[in-house]
């Protein structure tokens, strides 16, 4: 069965992403075409990059970068749900990203953003990292915006038109990561 991780792109305390990246799992968790799971980079502590090595050489000194090169190895795709913070990619996200290099490869990767303008800034460089990385990023995608999705800025409440919009999201990265799996193999 395909596996998809559903990676919490934020760290920080009191963050809406937490509640976003749930809801997309219990919506994942309906489906039948794979297993999804909650991927919290916070759970890895990771800190920022202190590798001595580049990331393609997959020589990796650091427990935290043994875990987190196990975890992303083990899936088929990804899930990213990225805030966006001052017109960018959360610093955690990056950094998460940028420990590792092999293990991205030839996944598809879908994105559930948020943020003022829903997020899609953070999205649009996630694309070009996700391309540098040799992952196939599908097209749908799941902008929120904290002025509609979102009461008084923190209580998610997404509305209903979300559901197809992650619905195609879901269903495209399953799709890609199911016709990339010969190259992976």
């Amino acid at each position: 069965m395909t596996k998809i991780g559903i990676i919490l792109g934020s760290t920080r305390p009191g963050r809406n992403g937490k509640a976003v990246a749930d809801w997309v799992l219990e919506n994942a968790q309906r489906r039948d075409d794979a297993e999804y799971e909650l991927v919290d980079i916070a759970d890895y502590e990771l800190p920022l990059f202190d590798e001595p090595l580049p990331p393609a050489m997959e020589q990796y000194s650091h427990p935290h970068t043994k875990k987190w090169s196990e975890k992303i190895a083990s899936l088929d795709g990804y899930i990213m749900v990225a805030a966006e913070y001052n017109h960018a990619v959360p610093g955690a996200l990056k950094n998460a990203i940028d420990y590792l290099n092999v293990e991205w490869g030839n996944k598809a990767v879908g994105f559930v953003s948020y943020g003022s303008a829903g997020g899609v800034r953070a999205v649009e460089q996630l694309r070009l990292i996700a391309g540098e990385l040799r992952m196939a990023d599908v097209r749908s995608q799941v902008a929120l915006s904290l002025f509609t999705d979102f009461e008084q800025f923190s209580d998610f409440k997404p509305a209903e038109q979300h559901l197809g919009s992650l619905s195609s999201t879901l269903g495209e990265v399953v799709a890609w990561s199911d016709a990339l799996a010969p190259l992976r193999s």
